[in-house]
């Protein structure tokens, strides 16, 4: 079993860092594989509804979507984190999922997902909610706590006296935890994955 965190901040050991960090540690100690991706500084193109990615099933920009996008076999899991701008994800992060998830929505099925997010003071719901919206619309599960997930700090150090905060982080990893090995277990007893209908797509027209 394997986690993708995915560190949206441009900081990389920042206070989004140090949340995601207590999440695959508690992870860690169910013998569950992590890896924490920095999405990084630079510029990251957001969608141009090329559509070549229906034809190839990745995105033609040769970054760090396309190498996700070409290892999603490898998790079970997807974690993602962000910083809050103006109650919201931050922009590199919502572009790299645009078109992750634009190009591999019907490989995300089935795969657990969570939303972490760091905030000084206020925005945090928003952006929690925001992000939650990439798994709903991809027939993911969510992986709860028990509290929304975020956590309260202007610096990492400021994050890790927020007692609160940080238990949540646990409580979603032991939550992931569990349902994990309760997946494998099923897919053990001949449980598979939902049978899908045909996907219908219609606008307001027809």
């Amino acid at each position: 079993m394997k986690v993708l965190l995915i560190n949206g901040s441009p900081n990389e050991h920042g206070c989004t860092y140090t949340a995601l960090s207590e999440v695959a540690n508690t992870l860690q100690g169910h013998n569950i594989t992590t890896e924490i991706l920095h999405i990084g500084k630079k510029a990251i193109p957001g969608c141009i509804a090329c559509m070549k990615c229906m034809e190839t099933g990745h995105c033609f920009h040769n970054d760090k979507v396309q190498e996700i996008q070409g290892r999603l076999e490898e998790f079970d899991a997807i974690i993602l984190g962000s910083p809050v701008y103006y109650s919201a994800p931050s922009g590199q992060l919502i572009a790299f999922l645009n078109r992750l998830f634009f190009a591999t929505e019907g490989r995300m099925a089935g795969k657990l997902g969570a939303a972490v997010v760091s905030c000084r003071r206020g925005g945090a719901s928003a952006t929690f909610e925001q992000l939650n919206q990439y798994f709903t619309i991809s027939n993911m599960p969510i992986v709860s706590s028990q509290y929304w997930n975020s956590v309260h700090g202007f610096t990492p150090d400021d994050v890790k006296k927020d007692k609160e905060g940080l238990q949540t982080m646990r409580v979603l990893g032991e939550n992931m935890a569990w349902l994990l090995k309760c997946i494998e277990s099923g897919r053990k007893n001949g449980i598979s994955l939902p049978k899908y209908e045909p996907r219908i797509m219609t606008h307001f027209i027809q």
